[in-house]
């Protein structure tokens, strides 16, 4: 039991550490907050209708999970391992899982704060209710949390170098947040890919939960395409894990 406390208490040290880190680079606050924002103002400003906005907040916000998850945790893990940043971590007396929950924590604080950014610009700007679903909003940001985080980890153990992250993330972040955003609306070939990937289904549960107010029992199959990937994510994430940077 003491042992579970300190590591909660390190856990929280670790994560307020990442929080300050965060905020001293203006970059990671720029992509991780004010590029989703941006596209949301941008894409309301051109989609005037309200039925389309109905599907760009809530594909904002699946692309806001994806942002501070899938591609954030794919860069840190690179440059703290290329960086021997973590190597040297793994050989301090702090606990691995404390070190790790506190990075974790740090994405999933970014999401919860997005999160809730686009939820408030939806009710003030756009003419989205309050979440009818609140419970069912948070059931699905939880998932696509673990899901799109367990996904980053795997992709950082295929990105031989920093400077290549940036190619690795963006070659699958750009095609999926456009094929998925608008998933329904697609040709059938682009369609059926969207429908085969996570994120179009954690749209559908974000919709639900933030516009239509349709209950959970409408949701069960994107709650299991989102179940296989995280189970698959985490796998991929834990076999394929490092501490030693690819490169001296």
């Amino acid at each position: 039991m003491a042992e579970s406390h300190g590591i909660a208490e390190l856990s929280w040290r670790q994560f307020r550490l990442e929080r300050k880190m965060f905020w001293r680079n203006p970059s990671a606050a720029f992509f991780n907050f004010l590029l989703p924002l941006l596209f949301l103002v941008l894409l309301c400003a051109v989609l005037t209708k309200q039925s389309d906005r109905d599907v760009i907040v809530p594909g904002i916000a699946g692309m806001a999970v994806l942002a501070t998850t899938f591609s954030a945790l794919a860069y840190n893990v690179v440059f703290l391992r290329e960086q021997g940043i973590l190597k040297r971590m793994h050989g301090t007396p702090l606990p691995s899982s404390a070190y790790l929950l506190g990075i974790a924590g740090n994405a999933v604080a970014n999401t919860a704060i997005q999160i809730v950014l686009i939820t408030v610009a939806g009710k003030l700007f756009y003419g989205i209710d309050w979440p009818p679903q609140v419970g069912e909003l948070v059931l699905f940001v939880v998932i696509g949390v673990v899901c799109f985080a367990s996904l980053g980890v795997a992709l950082a153990h295929a990105i031989p170098t920093f400077e290549a992250a940036t190619v690795y993330v963006n070659m699958i972040f750009l095609p999926v947040v456009f094929i998925s955003i608008d998933a329904a609306n697609d040709p059938a070939f682009l369609k059926g890919i969207a429908e085969a990937l996570p994120l179009a289904h954690l749209i559908d549960g974000l919709s639900a939960a933030m516009v239509t107010g349709e209950g959970l029992g409408s949701q069960w199959s994107a709650l299991g395409v989102l179940i296989v990937w995280t189970a698959l994510g985490v796998t991929l994430a834990i076999r394929g894990f490092s501490w030693e940077q690819r490169r001296s």
